[in-house]
């Protein structure tokens, strides 16, 4: 910022020199040595409000006359205030810092726990509305929805400002929320001003008013803090559906190209407590065709409040190759406390991967209970058969990452709105209250 001429005067209260850098703008100046409140439209600058320097207990983060050039122009911290709400007999304060450049006029931050907001006037009404009866207003086709409203009080300020500022001034302030922008209105009796917020990060802050201590970091959630996973919500749905379109094609032509061919069938009786029933069973040998497939194994027995175990092993005739797979089919139901359950059930299946082709055989021990009814089994072996195991295990990493982002999001959101005066959790006896992240000051 070019330099610029100021006006000088001395504090009535302590005689401490004082600089105006607001021109003609400036309403009142608090003192930097007192902090005593002077009218600095009046020529004899009086004392509007006494303050007792002991009970300073703030300091800004950027300090007054600190120069920076900000959205394209370069801008000045002429003025420091604190306020505060109080939510349940806590209190919550956030700091506002009034920039001035001569040719701009004014605008403002507002920092709190790390959030930082730029802030300018508004001129003209935004229109009030609802959505699902929660309060809105709409301002250059822009939606904003109503976060929460407050009472906020001055309890500290250094510097010029553009007003007459005094410790104790009390505002009724509403906020409505379209991240990364916050729409405000601040009422004073029959007097209503509004002003447009919008996000930015601290780190912005520090670079453009060149300050050599970091600020703080955020904490926490704001009310209009953009989401940001809200644009990879979308993002990675997108890619789901791509990578599933080409999911669904591989799956058809796997389906389409499977030969799924009938290998073998072989069925019994297993009659409990007869020894016999428990010696190997081989069967007839079968041929299996084609390239080195997968060969499908499904078994079934009649088997009710009972269990039999298939003791499976294919044995290739040529080579002598031996593939054991051991099944248990068992079920069991019952009612229990007036309630059905069940457990099990009377079919089996299995899949045994990368088979070569050539003349098999299938061996078989079958084993049962000792008592009860007899057992009807049979198994059936199909070569190449279409499986959808692995398919449906690509499926579910596929939408895991959508589903994981998509939930991180919306916990994101239920985190800011947990804040408002409209928290789905919130009772309808908490409509007034308002919270820690209450004002778009903040």
């Amino acid at each position: 910022m070019s330099p610029v001429e100021v006006r000088g005067l001395n504090c009535p209260n302590c005689g401490a020199a004082i600089q105006l850098r607001g021109f003609q703008f400036s309403q009142s100046v608090v003192c930097d040595s007192c902090c005593a409140v002077l009218d600095a439209s009046d020529a004899n600058v009086a004392v509007l409000q006494a303050f007792d320097r002991k009970l300073r207990r703030y300091a800004p983060l950027i300090p007054l006359g600190t120069r920076g050039t900000w959205k394209g122009d370069p801008w000045e911290v002429i003025g420091f205030q604190v306020r505060q709400i109080s939510v349940d007999g806590t209190e919550y304060r956030w700091h506002e810092y009034l920039l001035f450049n001569p040719y701009r006029g004014f605008r403002y931050l507002s920092q709190y726990d790390g959030h930082w907001n730029d802030i300018v006037p508004v001129h003209g009404l935004p229109v009030p509305g609802a959505v699902r009866g929660h309060p809105t207003v709409t301002w250059r086709d822009q939606a904003f929805k109503q976060f929460q409203s407050s009472a906020a009080t001055t309890v500290f300020a250094l510097g010029e400002f553009p007003w007459m500022v005094q410790v104790g001034d009390r505002v009724t302030v509403r906020d409505f929320v379209n991240p990364p922008f916050m729409l405000s209105s601040e009422e004073t009796g029959a007097e209503v001003t509004w002003s447009l917020g919008e996000y930015v990060p601290g780190e912005r802050l520090q670079q453009a008013f060149k300050l050599r201590e970091p600020l703080p970091r955020a904490i926490g959630v704001f009310a209009n803090q953009p989401n940001p996973l809200h644009a990879r919500v979308g993002a990675y749905w997108k890619a789901f559906a791509l990578l599933l379109l080409a999911l669904v094609v591989l799956v058809v032509g796997r389906v389409g190209t499977a030969s799924n061919r009938a290998a073998a069938h072989v069925e019994g009786v297993f009659h409990p407590g007869r020894a016999e029933d428990k010696q190997p069973f081989v069967s007839d040998t079968f041929t299996l065709v084609g390239h080195t497939s997968s060969v499908d194994i499904r078994s079934r027995a009649n088997v009710d409040g009972s269990w039999l175990f298939l003791g499976l092993t294919l044995v290739n005739d040529s080579t002598g190759q031996v593939i054991d797979v051991g099944r248990e089919v068992s079920y069991y139901h019952g009612v229990e406390d007036g309630e059905s359950w069940s457990e099990g059930s009377p079919a089996d299946h299995a899949s045994v991967p990368a088979v070569p082709a050539g003349r098999w055989f299938l061996r078989l021990e079958v084993d049962g209970p000792d008592t009860g009814a007899d057992i009807d089994w049979q198994v059936d072996l199909r070569r190449d058969a279409p499986g959808f195991l692995w398919w449906a295990i690509a499926l579910v990493l596929l939408v895991l990452p959508p589903v994981v982002v998509g939930l991180r999001s919306a916990a994101f959101e239920t985190t800011r709105w947990a804040e408002s005066d409209f928290a789905p959790q919130a009772s309808s006896g908490d409509d007034d209250s308002s919270s820690d992240d209450s004002s778009s000051d903040d």
